[in-house]
């Protein structure tokens, strides 16, 4: 009965904690989007259309990956470092007059740096949202740039109030991996700034108190668990979220990073685009099965069409094969035939799917002349027959010479 008791107690403690922090989060919003809206006009309010809000495990490798992730969306606008804005010339100013840069002042400086219009087409935010009253106010930006473009949708200025696309993406290592990795990087910062100052050469990197004691290290990523990433869950329902397994090679993390931002239509399409263009099937769902479909297509012409799947075998082997490979270099070849097997439309199929199982690119185009055959010895009438000329292209990877010098 005693621990009911205070499990109920601990209960109503963490929603009071949690009503404040929402309460705190709209006071801070609300201030923020006044003082930006006092100061430029609701107008002026151009935030980019899409957001990548990084965020990841102490040393997961988010600025590893950020320049990756830019390159994978074409963003050319540097990333806005949250802990750099700390020391930007904004928050020096505050700390100058005695105020503390706190969520309020965070958010302010984050948002003036968003408006600029180098971040139009897009943005990568590194290290924001990390808590709770963090993450309250990413929701109510993307509530508030859904008002403003249905407020301004119907008028000359729609163009700068697109659909929003918030992308959350959370690069994660476990706490053994990221205390490792964050001592590895304290331990090349030492190595390096001891070169610089024997040498003269380079410049010093500042050394982060967590990269060199395990125990501040092991603190570090507690807080990013219990703290940032409890807070970044809530947003999965809301927003794409995109949880990345950070562990391996470099390469290893950015082929999930590729396979996690591929296009998705739903995402960056506006309303009424994409459902105009929805029922249309997106290539990675036709491809998808592709590999097996093909093979029982050819398991169903061995079993149920044997002869004709036979010669349009021999066909390949006797008529394309020879020319293909005298084009091996380039990776093209072109192959007229007048073949009477093609004339069966199912045979066509075959030829596709047999170039196609063996690593080669088909495209058949049928060409028809009409070509003089007899002339009518009464009427004098010239008698034709249609020819089929069978123009395929095929295309495969070429050969990689090696050229001297």
């Amino acid at each position: 009965m005693a621990s009911t008791t205070a499990d109920s107690r601990q209960e109503n403690n963490s929603k009071k904690i949690r009503d404040l922090e929402v309460k705190d989060a709209h006071i801070i919003f609300s201030s923020v989007w006044a003082s930006l809206e006092e100061e430029f006009g609701e107008e002026q309010l151009r935030f980019p259309k899409e957001i990548f809000w990084l965020n990841g495990a102490p040393g997961a490798g988010k600025g590893t990956n950020t320049n990756f992730i830019m390159q994978y969306r074409d963003l050319t606008a540097p990333p806005l470092v949250v802990s750099d804005l700390l020391h930007s010339p904004e928050a020096e100013r505050l700390k100058d007059a005695g105020m503390l840069v706190g969520d309020r002042e965070v958010v302010e400086i984050l948002f003036r740096r968003l408006l600029d219009p180098v971040y139009q087409s897009g943005a990568v935010v590194d290290g924001f949202p990390r808590t709770k009253v963090q993450v309250e106010c990413v929701k109510l930006l993307f509530t508030k740039l859904v008002e403003l473009r249905n407020k301004y949708r119907a008028t000359l200025f729609s163009q700068y109030f697109k659909k929003p696309h918030f992308h959350i993406v959370v690069l994660f290592v476990d706490e053994k991996e990221s205390v490792r990795r964050q001592l590895y990087r304290g331990q090349k910062a030492k190595e390096h700034n001891e070169e610089v100052r024997e040498s003269g050469v380079g410049e010093i990197i500042e050394l982060r108190a967590t990269d060199l004691e395990p125990e501040a290290a092991l603190n570090r990523y507690r807080t990013f668990k219990e703290k940032t990433y409890d807070a970044l869950k809530e947003l999965r329902e809301i927003f794409f979220y995109h949880f990345i397994n950070a562990h391996g090679t470099i390469e290893e993390v950015r082929a999930r990073i590729d396979k996690e931002l591929q296009y998705q239509g739903s995402l960056e399409l506006d309303e009424a685009t994409y459902d105009r263009l929805s029922h249309i099937s997106v290539a990675s769902s036709l491809s998808m099965h592709a590999r097996q479909d093909l093979v029982d297509r050819l398991d169903s012409y061995e079993q149920r069409q044997t002869e004709l799947f036979a010669q349009v075998v021999e066909l390949i082997q006797t008529d394309f094969m020879p020319i293909i490979e005298r084009h091996a270099i380039s990776g093209s070849a072109v192959v007229n035939t007048e073949s009477s097997v093609l004339h069966d439309p199912e045979a066509l199929s075959m030829l596709i799917d047999i170039f196609s199982e063996r690593g080669f690119h088909a495209i058949i185009d049928i060409n028809r002349e009409e070509i003089p055959e007899s002339i009518d010895p009464k009427t004098f009438k010239i008698k034709t027959r249609i020819k089929r000329i069978y123009r395929v292209r095929i295309q495969f990877k070429g050969s990689e010479i090696r050229r001297g010098r």
